[in-house]
């Protein structure tokens, strides 16, 4: 049988050959193949790409009709044009985060107050004494009768003070009552009625969650009526406060909060008092995203007796202790130790002892340990403990003594 010639193959020209295992070595093509191929590799990928017709006469490449019809001089090329402008957006249009944000200032700035104190500095040179501000604050109207609420701390050591209302007046102020243990102070100025917004409480069963908007309106260093916002970011907090106690429940924040917004309102998103600023956490003195105020709860319990009584009714369990914790210290003991029992009490009657003197000193007499299963371990703990019940209460309270306890039931009663 006869077999048919196979049909050879030709490359085009510029085309580069395939390189087999079998094929000639570099030093049979030498240099200058190698870069042969090279070129009619790099030359094949641009005419591709520039529509260069290759296969030309004498190896050079062309532009085909239609490209060469349509390629532009280098001159000619125009830039794309330029995308249309956005249109503005209509007048008062907002999203719905800054409505409320503008509505909330709207309504609670005219209850924020500037409150400033002054005091009395001795000039030994002239050898007189006048009278400076020392510092300033922030405060929020409560009432119609003219009082403000500002933090105890605001206050403390003015010889005199002055709120400013939103209105620019400012009115000489007189301090109500305070309570340093939680922070909180009650002044009053006789300004008209139509010049005081007071604040709008919550309801009283309301309840914060980790989570809600939080709008704070203050005057930080001295700048007034200052918007910042933010949102609760944690509830029941405890920071230091006056008297060896701690004030607890606090509201942690991340609103901006600077010297000068202490005593303003912190407020949700529907304009109502959510708490009063009162301070930060910063290792610089300066707002590090961590502030702290007073629950609103606290606030309206504590400023309800200071309008009413001039200062807030203490609740006790009938008998004498040491806030101070000397006893407790010297005997080296944890609670708090009772010192003395009035005679014919509530207390007395349920066998209650206190301090008994020897010719060698006091010996203990009961410990307060524990109250309702809740470890007492000092006067902190027991009047934070106490701060949440009323007179008339009864309590199951643990006490120590000669190395037993014992549980006795104590009424809760007002401390003189």
């Amino acid at each position: 049988m006869l077999r048919q010639p196979k049909e050879e193959t030709t490359i085009p020209p510029m085309q580069a050959p395939l390189i087999r295992p079998d094929s000639p070595t570099t030093e049979e093509h030498g240099l200058g193949w190698i870069l042969a191929v090279v070129f009619a590799c790099s030359a094949c990928a641009a005419c591709r790409e520039q529509g260069v017709q290759p296969g030309a006469p004498g190896g050079s490449a062309s532009l085909t009709p239609a490209r060469a019809a349509a390629a532009p001089e280098p001159s000619a090329i125009v830039a794309p044009p330029a995308p249309p402008p956005v249109p503005p957006p209509p007048p008062g249009a907002r999203i719905e985060d800054e409505q409320n944000t503008i509505a909330v200032f709207a309504r609670v700035a005219p209850s924020t107050v500037f409150v400033t104190q002054k005091r009395i500095v001795v000039d030994y040179f002239r050898r007189r004494a006048v009278e400076l501000e020392s510092g300033s604050g922030s405060g929020f109207v409560w009432d119609q009768q003219g009082h403000i609420v500002t933090n105890w701390h605001v206050i403390r050591g003015a010889r005199s003070l002055t709120v400013t209302l939103r209105n620019r007046e400012t009115y000489p102020a007189r301090l109500v009552g305070a309570e340093p243990r939680k922070d909180v102070a009650v002044l009053l100025i006789q300004a008209p009625a139509a010049s005081l917004v007071p604040v709008v409480l919550p309801p009283e069963d309301s309840r914060l969650e980790v989570g809600q908007k939080a709008v704070a309106i203050g005057n930080p260093f001295g700048l007034d009526h200052t918007l910042t916002t933010g949102v609760v970011s944690a509830l029941g907090r405890e920071v230091d406060g006056a008297g060896g106690v701690t004030i607890r429940g606090m509201i942690q924040i991340d609103a901006a909060i600077n010297p000068g917004n202490s005593g303003g309102p912190l407020l949700d998103s529907s304009g109502r008092l959510m708490g009063m600023n009162t301070m930060i956490f910063s290792q610089s003195g300066a707002w590090a995203g961590i502030g702290f105020a007073v629950p609103v709860d606290t606030v309206r319990r504590v400023v309800t007796q200071l309008v009413q009584f001039g200062r807030v009714q203490e609740v006790g369990l009938g008998f004498v202790i040491d806030p101070a914790g000397r006893i407790e210290r010297a005997a080296g003991v944890r609670g708090v130790a009772v010192i003395t029992v009035p005679s014919g009490s509530p207390a007395e009657r349920a066998g209650v002892r206190g301090l008994t003197e020897t010719m060698n000193g006091f010996v203990l007499g009961d410990v307060i340990v524990a109250i309702a299963g809740e470890r007492i371990e000092d006067y902190d703990d027991l009047y934070n403990f106490l701060d949440s019940h009323r007179p008339g209460e009864r309590l199951e309270v643990t006490l120590f003594r000669d190395r037993a306890t014992r549980e006795v039931e104590l009424e809760v009663v007002l401390a003189e």
